[in-house]
């Protein structure tokens, strides 16, 4: 779904303008085959199976204690951190002092852990548009040291994407965080079409280019549904934008819901240019906090320093749990889910985690 493009010896990735209907459509329609419920052999775990006869069983595997649990196809993996009034994290936990609830119905924990050291899988969404034309220097080179912070060479991966009214990535999954630093060096703003080209600076959304426009939720769908639904361990997106949509054809409840069908957090750094209306927190919050993520807005480039240390403490305190859900049905519905933790003698703890996830469809 991606059409190529060429610049000097990088090959990147366009979304074609004429195509990104259909490839959008095409994303939300397919992602009811794919199943939060992970069903590929990198999920989070696959419990044991019994088939065949005791005399056709190979003897069982020994696993490493500090290798996550496999677990059933049909089992919901829940990714949580907890954070104090102080916004200290609470890194304490037991199993016996967590409740999951799906639908207001209490489940069963098959498993729980702290989760430290699972393989992560980020991209960086970074917004090229005209609102972020002078703050874009401090976003690639803030992000270049959070990459060389966050990413372990061999373990994790991670890819540049970069957005305006269409997306181009910069660099694919890659391990390699120098390749990161190349396409985050690489970017760069791209001046809009004169007022009466392809309709005007800001297009129309329907039909010619959407050159000098932000196509945030469009961009959110393509790479929850494209880039990151088959990939397995903790799937992340981290948005650099101010949050103004303004030319993409699809809609947040969209983009929201791609990216719990592919298992996807979205964490967003808002961040944008007074003159050209400041940062929409609203629309950034309901993304990320819908997600099991967050968004920070920093003021000035200290703040914006310490904005992506937020987010890699967020993504190394972490625990993970998992249930078999009580209701079997494979009707695609969605499903809202909440952690509780009602034994915990501190009170006002923030339980961050995705609100629900979509049942398989039978």
């Amino acid at each position: 779904m991606w059409a190529r493009a060429n610049k000097g010896s990088m090959s990147s990735f366009i979304f074609n303008s004429r195509r990104i209907i259909g490839l959008s459509l095409v994303a939300l329609l397919a992602a009811t085959t794919i199943p939060l419920i992970s069903s590929h052999p990198g999920a989070f775990a696959q419990q044991e199976r019994k088939q065949k006869p005791p005399e056709q069983q190979k003897p069982p595997k020994k696993v490493d204690d500090d290798q996550t649990i496999k677990l059933d196809t049909k089992l919901v993996n829940v990714l949580f951190s907890v954070q104090d009034k102080q916004n200290r994290y609470v890194n304490d936990l037991v199993q016996n002092e967590v409740e999951i609830v799906e639908n207001g119905l209490p489940q069963e924990i098959f498993t729980f852990k702290r989760e430290f050291d699972l393989p992560l899988t980020l991209t960086l969404l970074i917004d090229v548009s005209g609102s972020e034309r002078y703050t874009l220097p401090l976003l690639k080179d803030a992000g270049g040291q959070f990459i060389d912070s966050v990413i372990r060479s061999g373990k994790d991966t991670a890819a540049v994407i970069k957005f305006e009214g269409e997306a181009t990535v910069m660099q694919g999954l890659t391990s390699n965080p120098a390749r990161v630093r190349k396409a985050l060096e690489e970017i760069s703003f791209t001046a809009p079409p004169p007022v009466g080209v392809f309709g005007g600076a800001t297009p129309p959304i329907n039909g010619g280019s959407r050159q000098g426009g932000t196509s945030l939720y469009d961009a959110i769908i393509a790479t929850s549904a494209d880039m990151l639904a088959k990939e397995p361990g903790r799937k992340t997106i981290i948005i650099m934008t101010d949050g103004e949509d303004t030319t993409s054809r699809m809609k947040i409840g969209d983009a929201i819901d791609q990216a719990l069908r592919a298992e996807v957090v979205v964490y967003a750094i808002g961040i944008g240019d007074p003159g050209f209306g400041g940062v929409n927190e609203g629309v950034l919050k309901r993304i990320c906090e819908s997600t099991g993520g967050r968004a920070v807005f920093p003021k000035g480039p200290r703040e914006l320093d310490k904005a992506f240390s937020q987010l890699e403490q967020d993504l190394r305190q972490q625990y993970l749990l998992a249930y078999e859900p009580k209701n079997e049905a494979t009707d695609g519905a969605f499903r809202k889910i909440e952690i509780r933790l009602p034994n915990r003698k501190e009170k006002d703890l923030k339980v961050r985690h995705r609100k629900g996830y979509y049942a398989p469809k039978g």
